[in-house]
């Protein structure tokens, strides 16, 4: 049986199932987790403000170890946040057939892409994109860089359209490139029954929503970055429609919005809400709007489509291009543009079948995003590259 080793910062519940599936197969899997403090289940999300433990299991089905971390500031927001002196000394002791790295942007990480390239087949999966580059001399110099990390990639799992152009612009070619979606449990975010309905139901009444509302819904963090306040702007122009808008979740601009609100009885708010009552979240909008102002995939978009919603993005939203078409699963719109979103909502006020019908080529959609076809990528890209080591062993000898 070969034997992948996966180099991750912690769990994280949008990787853990494919682990799980991926365990499953004639494969075996050891992942590697870098962020130790994580070990308890607990991290500070400054997004949120708030530690963060995730109630679904996160640990479950597969092997895996926690790798001391000596970072002085030990964290995920900077590339010093993870150094594990042990590590590579670690995998190499495992003895794998290949390296699975998931981010390069931590010393540890970037180490082990360095220290096993040529060495063993390495495989590398993100989510970075090219739409929110900087411009300018810094530009050129990230280019240059990242161009040089690749350098030491065999495979790269890419996670969509945005995402694939965003590789081969740093020097990999098409050959290097597996499709490896972005995928959340459509299963446990489809299923209307578990009370999901009934709970979502009951919200709304609790909120206040005016019965015949339609819903536009937004779940995420209360940050500059995901731009909430679009949605009072939204709201602010649609105050003669219908159109109650809920906003989900916790961080540092919520007394700023709560105060902005005051007095539009078409805005409501809800705290943070963990994983397992999300399937009933997403349920309590008929329309899930995400209006970033960068966000390299957006999973939200994912789980909103697998509860059946349509959906409206901000062309800053990485997803767009694959999950948001246009008119047929929801639309999508340029920043600031109140109007296009305005219309939209009146369009759809005023024939409440296209709601239906969105909804249900979403959900159509959003299963060719599937944590089945992760596995089968991972799995399709140690099948390509079973004869590196023996052939790069030989090389060596030779040389």
């Amino acid at each position: 049986m070969k034997k992948l080793a996966i180099v991750t910062t912690h769990p994280i519940q949008y990787h853990v199932p494919w682990l799980v599936r991926l365990a499953e197969k004639k494969i075996a899997i050891k992942v590697f987790y870098t962020y130790e403090q994580s070990r308890n289940g607990t991290i500070f999300d400054p997004g949120f403000g708030r530690n963060i433990q995730w109630d679904i299991p996160l640990l479950d089905g597969y092997e895996y170890e926690f790798v001391h971390n000596t970072a002085r500031h030990p964290g995920l927001e900077n590339f010093r946040g993870i150094v594990n002196p042990t590590l590579i000394d670690k995998i190499e002791a495992w003895q794998p057939d290949g390296l699975l790295v998931i981010g390069w942007n931590y010393d540890s990480h970037l180490k082990c892409l360095r220290h096993f390239h040529g060495r063993l087949p390495v495989y590398f999966r993100g989510d970075s994109v090219l739409l929110h580059e900087r411009k300018g001399l810094y530009k050129l110099a990230r280019r240059i860089f990242l161009t040089w990390v690749y350098h030491h990639v065999d495979y790269a799992l890419y996670v969509g359209t945005n995402n694939k152009s965003y590789f081969l612009r740093h020097g990999l070619k098409g050959s290097q490139l597996i499709f490896s979606p972005q995928a959340i449990d459509i299963g446990r975010f489809a299923q209307a029954g578990n009370g999901n309905v009934q709970l979502a139901q009951r919200w709304k009444k609790e909120l206040g929503i005016p019965a015949g509302h339609l819903t536009v819904l937004f779940a995420g963090k209360l940050t500059r970055v995901k731009n909430p306040g679009f949605v009072l702007d939204l709201a602010n122009v649609c105050k003669d429609l219908p159109v109650s808008f809920v906003l989900v979740g916790d961080g540092y601009l919520k007394p700023e919005l709560q105060q902005r609100a005051q007095g539009k009885t078409n805005v409501f708010f809800m705290g943070f809400q963990n994983q397992s009552v999300m399937p009933a979240v997403y349920r309590t909008g008929d329309i899930y709007l995400m209006p970033s102002l960068s966000e390299t995939w957006g999973m939200g978009i994912n789980e909103a489509m697998a509860c059946g919603v349509p959906v409206m993005a901000s062309g800053q939203v990485g997803c767009a291009t694959d999950l948001v078409l246009e008119n047929k699963t929801g639309m999508t719109f340029r920043l600031g543009d109140v109007e296009k979103c305005r219309k939209f909502l009146e369009t759809i006020c005023q024939d409440r079948t296209r709601l239906t019908e969105m909804g249900a080529c979403a959900s159509t959609l959003i299963q060719f995003f599937s944590f089945s076809h992760i596995v089968d990528s991972v799995v399709r890209a140690m099948t390509e590259t079973l004869w590196e080591p023996a052939r790069r062993k030989w090389m060596n000898a030779a040389l």
